[in-house]
């Protein structure tokens, strides 16, 4: 049976502060690792990060007021956690079309990545979004996030997540029929 975020904040209060850490990353982390992922598409990228986001969160769980969901908090440190990276590294990560097939490709000998073309395609497609729709089409799309839930995280109406969504699904579409 999964731990409630509840449990896991109550673990902490306890004082099994090391438990509630465990608890936290036992459940959460392979959907923040995908989170990342998919806004920077290499493994030993989405792996720096999620190691930093879960930092953040450690030191953060004690200061953590309950105001929102424990997942909406940690989606949020991850997300930020990756523009931040990205803006760091936006000379590296800089890359056309064909730099992402190529990386895509490669990442098909990743265990962690399928590759088949379509997916390929998918993620040529998403590359090309503005960092926005690029956030919300995968929260939206590859994780299934309410509006709500993204509003949260990303600050923002849930028209405007909305909207973004409408556009970025637009896009790719164009991109795929072209």
């Amino acid at each position: 049976m999964e731990v409630t975020d509840q449990q896991i904040l109550e673990t902490y209060k306890k004082g099994k502060q090391d438990l509630a850490f465990s608890q936290l990353m036992t459940k959460y982390q392979e959907r923040i690792y995908w989170h990342i992922r998919r806004m920077v598409l290499k493994h030993d990228d989405a792996n720096d990060i999620i190691q930093n986001t879960f930092i953040k969160a450690w030191k953060g769980l004690e200061k953590f007021r309950e105001e929102a969901n424990l997942y909406t908090w940690l989606y949020r440190i991850a997300t930020n956690e990756t523009i931040t990276f990205i803006n760091q590294n936006k000379k590296r990560l800089a890359q056309n079309i064909d730099d992402v097939a190529e990386v895509l490709q490669q990442e098909k000998t990743d265990n962690h990545y399928t590759g088949e073309e379509i997916k390929i395609k998918l993620q040529q497609a998403i590359s090309t979004l503005p960092e926005k729709q690029k956030l919300v089409f995968n929260m939206k799309y590859f994780q299934e996030m309410k509006y709500q839930d993204m509003a949260d995280i990303l600050g923002g109406s849930v028209g405007s997540l909305k909207a973004s969504y409408f556009h970025a699904v637009k896009k790719i579409e164009e991109f795929l029929t072209k």
